[in-house]
């Protein structure tokens, strides 16, 4: 039977076993193009059709290994070549931090990606017609009957001999599925104007509901339970107080809860003569030194201590640790800077314990003394 608009041979079944044998036989009879449909899945079906894997998880293992490669130079660049910063004493490329990142783009491409293959290139859409769609076939194997459906396509197939194979296994109704007009004029609507128009409404819509959500409904009673607090932000005025600042000073003369007295707040000179270095100048706390400098100190006065700022001038650049003035310094002076700053260095206090500052004052010593070195450095 020579006929274009004719899609293929369907029958069907009102008991699933006799679909088995069926199913047997077509694929031993060497058919290609062909299928199985009913209302639940079949228990042996899909090993009887010796089904293939689905293209869907190869086209989602490529996506996923993207993202995966992506979030790895993404990171890698980021944080090692175009704008390197140590955090928190980790190296430049810290791979345990950087794991949500590559986790988040290797599901967000393997998600969307594959995605997007099947609705647009499996499925066809917005294309969304195909033969079997509404026809008497697919609406009875869709309640209570089980079908099996050959297309013209395959290159076995003889409309004769297939109604004669059909008829051994006494289905209960056998169909001939013809395509409809507009499948036989099938042309790609990916680019028609009212498709994109549809997507640009949907777009615009979820763009417009999200921002006045998140910026309006947000805000209304009772979502905003959690802005109304008891409470000053920083830099916020406050009438509480006379001077109507909400930010306050510290009280002249107390010390925090866990936190150390320090006698020589203000008088940087009493503390150069009186504070004394009581680490010695081992290798491990040169190395504590080293850890700590480079984390704290390093983004302002470079690795050397020469002052070459590594924030690609977004901070000034503080002057050098290897000047006359600085390399004369007692250790207890650089200890004071470091616990109450100066000028625009803040303090440090804080984020060192005192041991972590001594060592910072010895590892500043090694510094100035490899690029300064004596003549009996060198012998």
């Amino acid at each position: 039977m020579d006929d274009k608009n004719l899609f293929g041979v369907a029958c069907l079944f009102k008991d699933p076993n006799k679909l088995l044998p069926l199913v047997k036989k077509i694929r031993e009879l060497g058919f290609k193009n062909w299928d199985v449909h009913s209302a639940y899945p079949l228990h042996g079906i899909p090993k009887a059709m010796r089904l293939k894997w689905s293209p869907l998880g190869y086209i989602a293992l490529i996506f996923g290994l993207s993202g995966a490669s992506f979030g790895l130079f993404l990171t890698w660049w980021t944080m090692s070549v175009d704008y390197p910063l140590i955090i928190g004493g980790k190296p430049w490329f810290s791979f345990p931090a950087f794991v949500p990142v590559l986790f988040e783009l290797t599901v967000l491409l393997a998600s969307v990606g594959t995605a997007i293959v099947m609705l647009f290139v499996i499925f066809k859409l917005p294309n969304n017609r195909h033969p079997l769609n509404d026809t008497e076939y697919m609406k009875k194997v869709s309640s209570e009957y089980y079908g099996l459906v050959v297309e013209s396509k395959d290159p076995n197939f003889d409309y004769d001999r297939i109604v004669s194979i059909f008829k051994e296994y006494e289905p209960s109704e056998i169909l001939d599925i013809n395509y409809q007009e507009l499948e036989l004029k099938y042309q790609p609507k990916v680019f028609d104007w009212k498709f994109i128009l549809f997507l640009v409404i949907i777009s615009a819509a979820t763009s417009a509901f999200a921002y006045f959500y998140n910026n309006k409904v947000l805000y209304l009673p009772p979502f905003d339970f959690m802005l109304n607090q008891f409470k000053l932000k920083p830099q916020e005025s406050s009438t509480l107080f006379s001077d109507n600042f909400g930010m306050r000073i510290p009280v002249a003369g107390t010390v925090a809860r866990g936190e150390k007295f320090y006698p020589f707040k203000g008088k940087p000179e009493e503390a150069g003569t009186k504070l004394v270095n009581t680490l010695e100048p081992s290798e491990e706390n040169l190395k504590l030194g080293q850890q700590k400098y480079n984390t704290f100190c390093s983004p302002c006065h470079g690795w050397r201590g020469e002052g070459d700022s590594r924030l690609n001038g977004q901070f000034p650049n503080p002057p050098s640790l290897h000047t006359e003035k600085l390399r004369n310094w007692p250790d207890g002076r650089i200890y004071h800077v470091i616990v109450e700053g100066q000028n625009i260095m803040p303090s440090y206090a804080r984020l060192l314990s005192e041991k972590e500052r001594w060592a910072i004052v010895l590892y500043i010593r090694a510094l100035q003394r490899s690029l300064n070195a004596k003549q009996e450095d060198l012998q």
